[in-house]
């Protein structure tokens, strides 16, 4: 018998921190969890410590199966997520096919993302608004 699906993040024992869609099935008296398309999110951060984006990696690099069945007494604690951006970026990874080892899914550069400069000209225009707000401050 298996339960209705929902997304959460599990830590295993192993020390392990995964997000998936998850399934609980119960047979022959032992619960098991299936777990699909599981990943790892990775805060990366700027200099100043501050939260700039995720990383999203698959949880197992060599394998092409997409659904994994892991023992409840594998799992320290499990947390059903309701956050939205999570889920938004856990399924458009699973979209895209980046969880298939398929490497040329990164997007190239165009205008139509937003502005495209050098560090010099992005450095220039930064620092004649800084100077124009500290005029218009005082």
């Amino acid at each position: 018998m298996i339960e209705e699906d929902f997304y959460a993040t599990l830590k295993l024992k192993s020390g392990e921190e995964i997000f998936a869609k998850v399934a609980a099935s119960e047979e022959e008296g032992r619960t098991m969890l299936l777990v699909s398309n599981p990943i790892i999110i990775k805060e990366i951060r700027s200099k100043t410590d501050s939260i700039v984006g995720y990383k999203i990696e698959p949880w197992l690099k060599t394998t092409t199966e997409d659904m994994f069945i892991i023992k409840l007494d594998d799992i320290l604690t499990m947390s059903e997520s309701s956050d939205i951006e999570i889920i938004m970026l856990y399924q458009e990874f699973v979209r895209t096919g980046d969880n298939k080892g398929n490497k040329n899914c990164s997007s190239k550069i165009d205008r139509k993302m937003g502005y495209i400069s050098s560090v010099r000209d992005a450095k220039e225009i930064l620092e004649k608004i800084y100077k124009r707000s500290n005029k218009e401050s005082k």
